[in-house]
């Protein structure tokens, strides 16, 4: 037996909350996740970056000029060079004017195409997850990541990122010439930003933590709008709309407060920031008329000082505004992270030279055992071989088991222990296509894309979409399925709505039924196929599976009997065990005692 899924009390595909313990994703982190995703942009953040580094040396060069505007030309009456140095400061405010809009046209393409790529990202990873993550995981929180948190992430690369890399460049550069112009009114001047600065590093975790919440609860009101909206016609024939409008209440409201929290603490250091920067200006002033008074400066130089501190400082308070952008970023980033970081728990294994199966059977379970995550076990040890060309039923009460044996044989799950077989070859060995060519499934739920009749019986079937509408009306009749076309007033042109406009549950299944038999497949799952349909559409459906080659394999997943009744043989499936009933009869007696000792 090779284990081949996760443990049945796991559940590794539930996208948790962080409680705060977990790492969370450092700026330099996320950058390494989303570099990969502008491969096609990288030139335009190098010349993004390349402007900011433009636009804040012309900033950080007026100081320099003004200070010698001061302390030579304006101390010495040489209006002339008052004029010159004033046509440098307005060359280099046109420099930073030009450099400016350069970085915001080039971040503005960036940051929709990083866009675009995350998004894209993310729904590939989501189409090759298992069934199991989406039972684990609520629709509308999966959309709110696909579009809140990949939004916030756009904000960011669009507006916040060049004015982070900006700011710090500009402090950086301010810092430098304050200490390179006069080392201790330099230190002076930013000893309060080192007690913000190492204020704002020790509150960044629960920043963090607000903002994650915040989305958290963003994507539960988003799963709250999604299920009530899916449901209402549940909704309605309860008459629970009380139940949910007060429910949405909670979620809304515990959406709201977790919004103010996050902004609250996003916003609480623009005071302090704030503070610096005045209590740096005191600092400067007294120190700076100390030494001006005792010769040690210049009057231009503490002009010119003063200026580099608010230099330094207004970034800073800058920062403070844009943190609440970082922050909502890092959050994003680490929702869409857990998503991204996901692998797919149904792996193709390397073909198998030989058979190591049944030969004679088309479909075979060995010893396979399986449990949903954190459930009971629905099968154990169950072994059974299903030979080409009969028909199988598999009967039980509702729970036993007969929907996830057909999930199981189609690859949907795989067993949690033991080995489903297909002409003998682990299942797990063949290409997802040539398996899903090979086993029609029929869901107890069909669902149809928006669209027409004929978009979703091609659906996923290249043979299929390359034929015009009469080729494809003609392959209809060859396999008898022009009768069921016929419950379609516009025939292939039917419109099909996700809301099923137009569109009954019975025809759904008859759109289903004509995708799965059109691509001749080895094997055929039917579960609870004629559920919705009347009894003389019934009928047509079994003509049409008596007309099927000869070598297709059917299996009939039903509660009725009489649905069952032509099966070669039928299985009998509850309590982990699948045994065989061999008659109609035998089948009814399990039954009858399931009941009797349920």
């Amino acid at each position: 037996m090779t284990p081949s899924a996760a443990p049945a009390t796991t559940n590794p595909y539930a996208l948790g909350r962080r409680t705060g313990a977990e790492p969370a994703v450092s700026l330099a982190g996320a950058v390494r996740r989303l570099w990969p995703l502008m491969a096609g942009e990288r030139r335009r953040v190098v010349v993004a970056f390349g402007a900011t580094i433009v636009s804040s040396a012309t900033t950080l060069l007026t100081p320099i000029v003004i200070a010698r505007a001061v302390d030579t030309a304006m101390s010495a009456g040489d209006f002339g060079g008052v004029l010159r140095l004033a046509g440098v400061l307005l060359a280099a405010y046109l420099v930073g004017l030009v450099a400016s809009y350069v970085q915001t046209q080039q971040m503005g393409t960036v940051g929709r195409q990083v866009l675009f790529n995350l998004r894209n990202a993310l729904f590939t990873r989501l189409q090759a997850l298992p069934v199991d993550f989406f039972h684990q995981n609520r629709a509308g929180d999966l959309i709110s990541r696909i579009n809140n948190d990949t939004d916030k992430l756009n904000q960011f690369f669009s507006q916040a990122l060049v004015q982070l890399a900006g700011n710090l460049i500009m402090m950086t550069g301010a810092a430098i010439a304050m200490v390179s112009l006069n080392v201790r009114l330099g230190a002076a001047a930013l000893v309060p930003a080192v007690g913000v600065l190492l204020l704002t590093r020790a509150a960044g975790g629960w920043v963090r933590r607000r903002n994650r919440a915040s989305l958290d609860a963003l994507g539960d009101l988003s799963g709250e709008v999604q299920e009530s909206i899916s449901n209402f016609r549940v909704i309605l024939a309860f008459d629970r709309v009380d139940h949910f409008r007060d429910q949405f209440a909670v979620v809304n409201d515990r959406n709201c407060t977790a919004a103010v929290r996050a902004g609250l603490a996003s916003s609480v250091f623009i005071p302090i920031y704030g503070l610096a920067l005045n209590a740096a200006q005191i600092v400067v002033l007294a120190f700076g008329f100390a030494l001006v008074s005792g010769g040690a400066a210049s009057v231009g130089l503490l002009i010119g000082f003063l200026i580099y501190v608010n230099n330094f400082y207004m970034p800073l308070r800058q920062l403070a505004v844009i943190w609440s952008s970082f922050q909502m970023a890092m959050a994003s980033i680490d929702r869409i992270s857990e998503v991204l970081a996901l692998e797919s728990n149904l792996p193709q294994l390397p073909p198998e030279p030989v058979p190591s199966g049944p030969a004679d059977a088309v479909l075979a379970f060995d010893h396979v055992s399986f449990a949903y995550a954190g459930g009971a076990p629905v099968l154990e040890d169950v072994t059974f071989a299903l030979e080409r060309g009969r028909t199988y039923a598999f009967v039980g009460p509702t729970g036993g088991g007969k929907t996830t044996t057909a999930s199981l044989m189609a690859r949907l799950y795989d067993p949690d222990a033991g080995r489903v077989l297909l002409d003998g070859r682990d299942i797990r060995s063949y290409a997802p296509d040539e398996r899903t060519r090979r086993i029609g499934f029929i869901l107890q739920e069909p669902f149809l894309f928006t669209g027409t009749v004929r978009d979703n019986i091609v659906y996923g079937s290249d043979d299929l979409m390359a034929l015009d509408d009469a080729g494809l009306e003609a392959r209809l009749e060859a396999r008898r399925l022009q009768g069921l076309l016929a419950r379609f007033e516009q025939g292939l042109e039917t419109p099909v709505t996700t809301a099923g406009d137009g569109v009954s549950l019975g025809q759904k299944q008859l759109v289903a039924f004509m995708r799965a038999v059109l691509r001749d497949p080895d094997v055929l799952i039917l579960d609870e196929a004629t559920a919705n349909i009347d009894t003389v559409t019934e009928q047509l459906l079994e003509q049409i599976l008596e007309s099927l080659p000869a070598s297709t394999t059917k299996i009939i997943i039903a509660h009725r009997l009489n649905t069952i009744e032509n099966a070669d043989e039928i299985f009998f499936v509850n309590g982990g065990t699948l045994t065989r009933a061999g008659s109609m009869a035998r089948a009814l007696d399990l039954l009858l005692h399931d009941r009797r000792d349920s």
